[in-house]
């Protein structure tokens, strides 16, 4: 199916992730679509990737971008309008389950707030001029966390379940200027982050197992490429009438009955 995303210009923050990871991935299906991704993140390695898709054609750059820190999102915005004038569509894909919670300080607290919720906000502020030339859309990458809980994560929690929540605010605050707002709630992702989290559990393997064997659609965890395919639907001409929705990738790991996992 064509999307219809080729040149379209397509904001990613939290794109510099390990190969592999949520971001990275969406980045790359942004590609192989014909469209234009824009890298937004702290990490160097951002400029890698910017170089790999540059060689192949695609006129992307990497804006390097502390996402915590609203000033820094201020600039990258400008550094976007200088070089395209426009935005497509913005993926608010930033996010780190951190572990703030009770035991965490004030101080960690805050910043996973400014990093994983305020970072979703300004960065659409500082990006809304730009959607409402092409009344493009915006998607959020949001996580079960914010429907479920998890335990000792507290900042992540509300930041995720804000995340939420400002996607049907912006939903109802854009829909007469046509800008449609979305979010992806995932679960349960084989990235590098989960790999590597898995490998500090003493009994990892037995963790791993116990997760896949809840998930009832396959047992199996949800890939981020289906993950990409799913955002990439969502931001295209062929999702024109969904706004202010919550699309869960997960094989029904949140939100079916619990008799499918009975052996």
């Amino acid at each position: 199916m064509d999307l219809g995303l080729k040149d379209k210009v397509v904001v990613v923050t939290g794109a510099a992730g390990i190969k592999g990871s949520i971001g990275e991935t969406i980045v790359q299906s942004l590609a192989n679509e014909g469209a234009i991704p824009v890298i937004v993140d702290r990490n160097a390695r951002g400029f890698e990737y910017a170089e790999e898709l540059q060689s192949k054609g695609i006129d992307t750059i990497f804006v390097q971008t502390d996402l915590s820190d609203y000033k820094q999102i201020e600039t990258a915005a400008k550094v976007i309008e200088e070089k395209y004038g426009r935005i497509d569509a913005l993926i608010n894909n930033v996010g780190v389950n951190d572990g703030a919670g009770f035991e965490a300080s004030m101080d960690d607290f805050m910043y996973s707030l400014k990093l994983n919720v305020v970072s979703f906000f300004a960065m659409t502020k500082y990006c809304l001029p730009m959607l409402r030339k092409t009344k493009g859309n915006i998607l959020n990458i949001g996580s079960k966390v914010a429907l479920t809980g998890q335990g000792g994560t507290s900042g992540y929690a509300a930041a995720k379940g804000g995340v939420l929540g400002l996607t049907r605010e912006w939903a109802v605050d854009l829909i007469k200027e046509g800008i449609r707002s979305n979010a992806i709630i995932i679960a349960e992702s084989w990235t590098p982050a989960y790999d590597t989290w898995i490998k500090t559990l003493e009994n990892g393997e037995e963790k791993l197992k116990s997760i896949v064997k809840k998930i009832p659609l396959e047992n199996r965890m949800t890939t981020p490429t289906e993950i990409a395919d799913t955002c990439l639907f969502t931001i295209s001409e062929k999702s024109s009438h969904t706004t202010g929705q919550f699309i869960i990738v997960d094989g029904g790991y949140v939100h079916l009955d619990r008799s499918l996992l009975t052996e």
